[in-house]
């Protein structure tokens, strides 16, 4: 059983993450059950103050309660913009694929160190969306990967240390590979045998995707810098259904997917309010982020189904129109503004701050007519397109205008053998200059800083800066199995 002092702020982390898990006193946490139902006890030693028992979730407790003080998750998105940051991204460790230092020596990668959110918090941001893998395996038993919420409990304490807020979204998870992104690229750096995309087709790996979100959330529930759950990084059953290389939907229509699917496993709202439900039953605060199908663009956003939970945010990521945001370096034919083929129909189009005026009118059109908060949870341009910093001002001062909170991708770790290799085209820190890997001034630069400086609250704001805590304190979360 591990013992930990708890030091501000590092007990913004641990006030209740899972530590400690399994150990003598409790049971180990060897296996989930297949089925959504999954009964959480938690045990406590080593603990000063109210018994476990004396609140309920929401009730102030932990070193909220102690100190008197508490953060209102749900105003952080609905009391207009209040939160602006980055996106991190990690991923499994494929020692055979990867070698043995390019993501690092850990289960996960790329590795972050303290200093890399101190930097982004330096430059005003203070919000992390962690784009992550899922605590549970990937395939049957679906247990709970220790590894993997290791990771994920340290890239908390840093973001604590650097007095940011936290998202936590969960790119992979059961019947759901990293690889799901990147399906088209098989036979080029990795066979067919790593894609798993049968969560969009098995019942199984649904409801262990249920369980594995109520365990993260009786986990995070307490933590006063996690500010919401991402079900889903990108749901993308319409162009990958169950097997993306053999039997791909690839449907980009939502109507005629919805014709088709609505309803099935392939169709992500019945799943997503399955998942909330689940979570609620263990957390009633935490907001929730809910994106939609087709890697949750924007054009797919009226399809979402409100589960009706209260304390939901609808959430886009926002890389329209793919023609600019992602073209390479050598081949640079659009610029902003302009006027070129936005949307492949055979017709030019002005694109320009009126063109995205009309694509956020989906937004609006969404917060009209069921009064939710939306936000955007990934957007970006590569570095180096004509005009990129003009469309990033335009963007996010729109973004603003709707009080939606924004993440920008991505937020690159200084770990030099992945920073070396080049893989940065997002990075906005290196300049418009593709042969450049190191920081340098920019326009681009200049645009999201001075947005973010825009930040006024972190959670020391909220909390204060030096808590009065108790001794040390030990969590153990067996998982009792039916």
């Amino acid at each position: 059983m591990r013992r930990i002092a708890l030091l501000w702020p590092v007990v913004l982390l641990l006030a209740t993450a899972c530590i400690g898990r399994g150990g003598q006193q409790g049971q180990s946490i060897t296996r989930v059950p297949s089925l959504a139902t999954m009964a959480v006890t938690l045990g406590f030693a080593d603990r000063e103050g109210p018994s476990p028992g004396a609140g309920t979730s929401g009730d102030l407790d932990g070193a909220q309660r102690r100190t008197g003080a508490a953060i209102d998750k749900w105003a952080l998105w609905t009391a207009g913009t209040s939160l602006r940051g980055a996106d991190i991204h990690q991923r499994r460790v494929y020692p055979e694929l990867d070698g043995p230092t390019f993501y690092g020596p850990g289960p996960v990668g790329p590795p972050y160190m303290q200093q890399d959110f101190d930097r982004l918090a330096a430059l005003g941001a203070n919000y992390v969306n962690i784009s992550h893998p899922g605590l549970f395996a990937e395939n049957p038993p679906y247990t709970v990967d220790r590894d993997i919420q290791d990771n994920l409990d340290h890239l908390l304490a840093m973001i604590a240390q650097a007095d940011m807020f936290a998202v936590i979204s969960f790119r992979t998870g059961p019947g759901r590979s990293e690889f799901t992104f990147v399906s088209d690229e098989v036979g080029d750096w990795f066979d067919e045998s790593y894609l798993n995309d049968s969560v969009w087709q098995d019942q199984a790996a649904q409801d262990a995707w249920v369980a594995m979100w109520r365990y993260a959330a009786q986990c995070y529930r307490s933590n006063p810098i996690v500010v919401g759950y991402d079900l889903m990084v990108e749901p993308n059953a319409n162009e990958v259904g169950s097997d993306a290389i053999h039997d791909p939907l690839d449907i980009w229509d939502p109507e005629e997917f919805y014709a088709t699917y609505g309803g099935s496993l392939y169709d992500w709202n019945p799943l997503f309010s399955r998942i909330t439900a689940a979570i609620r039953e263990v957390d009633s605060q935490t907001p929730i982020l809910v994106g939609g199908m087709a890697y949750s663009c924007v054009a797919w956003l009226p399809y979402v189904q409100p589960s009706g939970d209260p304390r939901t945010v609808y959430m886009v990521h926002q890389y329209a129109p793919h023609r600019y945001t992602h073209q390479w370096w050598d081949e640079l034919g659009f610029t902003y503004p302009g006027v070129f083929d936005t949307d492949w129909d055979g017709i030019d189009d002005p694109f320009n701050r009126a063109w995205l005026e009309n694509l956020l009118s989906t937004v609006d059109d969404l917060t009209a007519t069921h009064r939710v908060p939306v936000a955007v949870n990934e957007f970006g341009v590569v570095r180096w397109v004509p005009g990129g910093a003009d469309f990033m001002d335009d963007q996010m001062e729109l973004f603003e205008q709707r009080g939606m909170n924004h993440a920008l991708w991505v937020w690159d770790p200084a770990w030099p053998p992945f920073a070396e290799e080049g893989h940065d085209a997002f990075n906005f820190r290196f300049g418009p200059d593709p042969h450049n890997h190191a920081d340098v001034p920019s326009e681009l630069l200049d645009v999201i800083v001075r947005y973010w400086s825009r930040n006024t609250i972190r959670p020391s704001s909220l909390l204060g800066p030096t808590p009065t805590l108790p001794g040390p304190h030990r969590v153990y979360l067996p998982v009792i199995l039916r």
